[in-house]
């Protein structure tokens, strides 16, 4: 299962009608959501409102096979509720371009304290 992480701002203005069309997704929408996300693989979705300085951020986790193809696929594909979730998340929330490509992700840290025994045991001399 792989991870992948990403922000992007949400457009001034907007953060409040984000939210809703965020409710929706646990609300009225929440089958045809789950559905969208089973049919692109996304086994799990975490998405966090950040306020920065800058403005409003939405930070995002997926997890699945593979979240950057869902990701592509979302942006072309034809099934009703991925145009509203593209039309009024993607483009109206967020002013994405969906003609552009996935950016990747480089990881630059990544701190793993295990506990001692394992380190002990991992560094034998």
């Amino acid at each position: 299962m792989k991870t992948y992480l990403f922000t992007v701002p949400i457009v001034p203005g907007k953060t409040e009608t984000w939210k809703n069309y965020s409710k929706e997704l646990t609300g009225n929408r929440h089958d045809e959501y789950r559905k969208s996300r089973q049919r692109l693989g996304i086994t799990k979705e975490q998405v966090f409102l950040q306020k920065t300085p800058k403005g409003d951020m939405c930070v995002v986790m997926l997890q699945g096979d593979n979240p950057q193809k869902a990701l592509e696929m979302m942006k072309t594909s034809t099934d009703p509720f991925d145009k509203w979730f593209r039309e009024r998340i993607l483009i109206e929330s967020h002013g994405l371009d969906v003609s552009q490509p996935i950016p990747q992700n480089e990881r630059v840290l990544d701190f793993d304290e295990r506990p001692a025994m394992e380190y002990a045991g991992s560094h034998k001399h």
